[in-house]
Order: C-alpha cells, then sequence, then structure tokens
C-alpha cells in the first residue's frame, strides 16, 4: 500500500513540467492583474465620454480627456520650471506627510501601550479620542493657525490629527487579542508585565498594529494636503498647487497635481504592505492580492 502510494506521487511529481508551473504562475498573474485592469480601462471609457459627449467645447476645461492631461499635465509641466515646481512640491507634501505620519505612530503607539496595560487609562482616554477623530479638521483649523502658525508646523498638526485613531484602535485591539490561556500559561510562570507584553501582546498585535498603520498612511497624505492647502506659508506644496490651478482654471495642470497627491498615497500604502509582508507575513491568502 505505503509502496504504489509512493510510486503515485513520484509520478506525480514527475507530469508536473517547468511549463506547467508557469502557466499557472501565469494564470495567478491574469487573475490579479485583469479586474483591476479592466476595471481601469472601464473608468478611462467613461473619462473620454464625459469630455467627448456630455461636456461641449466651451466647458471641457472642466474635464480634460485623458490624453491632454497626459501630455499636458505629465510630459510637458509648463517646461522646466513647472516640472521642477511639481516635483518640489511633492517632496514637500512627502515630508510633510512623513514627519507627520511618524509623530502619529510613536503617539499612537505609546497611548495604545498606556490603554493596554490599564483598564482606567482606556476608559479616561478614549471618549476624548473618538471626540478629537469626530471634530471636522476644518473646523479646527483656526484654532491650530492661532496656535502654530501658518507654516509647515501646522500641516504637521493636521496629518497627526487625521492619521492618529487609527493607529490607536488598530494596536489596542490587537495588544487585546492575545488568547485568554497564554495569559493565563504566562501568570503560571510568573511572567513580568514587560516579558507578557513583549512576548505575547506585542506578537498578537502586529496584524492588526499593521492595519491602523496602512491606514493612518494614505490619511497622513491627505491630511499634508489638506494642511498645505490652508497654511500657505513656507514651501508650496501639493495642496497649494491644487488651489492655484483650480482659481486659474487650469484644467490639466489640476488633474496632474491631484494624480500626484494619489500616487503619493497608493505608494506610502504600498511601503507599508511590503514592510507588513516582512516583519508579519503572509497571514491570509488574501495578502498576495494586495
Amino acid at each position: 500500500m505505503n509502496e504504489s502510494s509512493n510510486r503515485s506521487n513520484h509520478v506525480s511529481k514527475q507530469s508536473s513540467s517547468p511549463a506547467d508551473h508557469y502557466l499557472s504562475r501565469f494564470h495567478s498573474i491574469l487573475r490579479n492583474v485583469l479586474p483591476p485592469l479592466t476595471f481601469g480601462l472601464f473608468v478611462i471609457g467613461g473619462w473620454y465620454f464625459i469630455s467627448y459627449v456630455i461636456l461641449d467645447d466651451k466647458k471641457r476645461f472642466l474635464l480634460q480627456p485623458p490624453h491632454k492631461v497626459l501630455v499636458n499635465g505629465f510630459f510637458d509641466w509648463g517646461g522646466r520650471d513647472g516640472m521642477a515646481e511639481m516635483l518640489q512640491s511633492l517632496w514637500s507634501s512627502t515630508k510633510v506627510a512623513g514627519i507627520g505620519l511618524f509623530f502619529a505612530i510613536l503617539i499612537g503607539f505609546v497611548l495604545a501601550v498606556l490603554m493596554s496595560q490599564a483598564t482606567t487609562v482606556e476608559k479616561a482616554l478614549f471618549p476624548y479620542l473618538v471626540t478629537l477623530q469626530a471634530i471636522p479638521i476644518l473646523a479646527i483649523v483656526p484654532l491650530i493657525m492661532f496656535w502654530w502658525g501658518s507654516g509647515q508646523t501646522s500641516r504637521v498638526v493636521v496629518c497627526i490629527i487625521i492619521s492618529l485613531f487609527p493607529i490607536i484602535v488598530n494596536t489596542l485591539f490587537g495588544l487585546q487579542s492575545a488568547e485568554k490561556d497564554m495569559h493565563d500559561l504566562f501568570t503560571l510562570h510568573n511572567a513580568s508585565r514587560f516579558t507578557r507584553l513583549k512576548k505575547l501582546m506585542f506578537p498578537a498585535a502586529l496584524p492588526a498594529l499593521f492595519a491602523g498603520l496602512r491606514i493612518s498612511a494614505g490619511l497622513s497624505v491627505i491630511g499634508a494636503i489638506v494642511g498645505d492647502f490652508f497654511f500657505g506659508k513656507g514651501e508650496v506644496g501639493l495642496g497649494q498647487l491644487i488651489k492655484r490651478f483650480s482659481s486659474e482654471l487650469q484644467g490639466e495642470e489640476l488633474l496632474t497635481a491631484v494624480i500626484l497627491s494619489s500616487a503619493l498615497g497608493v505608494a506610502v500604502f504600498l511601503l507599508f504592505t511590503w514592510i507588513q509582508n516582512r516583519v508579519v507575513g503572509k497571514w491570509s491568502d488574501r495578502a498576495e492580492l494586495i
């Protein structure tokens, strides 16, 4: 019986040729690439339909067709000076988003750890964190300007406020997700609070922690654009370019700035996804699709 099963396994291994392996790989890539590519073509087709069918010639500046945005917005950029300004603005928004996200991670992780170690601290802080998250950022822009001025510091503060809550909530959820039996095992071995946090709670929190980081990474980019839109002193960012192009009715340049903002958010999201796959590993089959 064992000889027949081993012989069948040997035959099955020989039957899987390298061509079958590459064909299976190709089908896997096709399943992952074809749906977003199809939807993207559908969006571009709708974009052309709106530009040439719904809008007349006088209103076409509201939504220029994709090829004009590509040529005038990305390939031209208003000459060398326009290209330098666009790239410098992208770098300025990237710095603001990165600094704000760094401080949000630092503050959020410390608060989540404190809340996980003491229920009283969690009950005391959580309602105010929810309140901070519920306040529209536009409502506190005058206060931010009054306290920190209208420069880069205020933009960083906006990034911190917008991206702080997901980090705290997801990290706290992850720290509290360790199994009760494992806690009992650590208690049985008289493990210290720090040992329990380091060897049990923190490893259990990694998937939820990185989920919060990916959400907050995109929100930090939004905070950088919004902050730059309202605080005009200092380096020119993408938000100021969007504001200027909108007021001057420069459709191609406006869409270019918007696309660059979205690309920045996607790049930061993919960066933290890559870090998650290296640190945590692929926890589910859907991780391969991200």
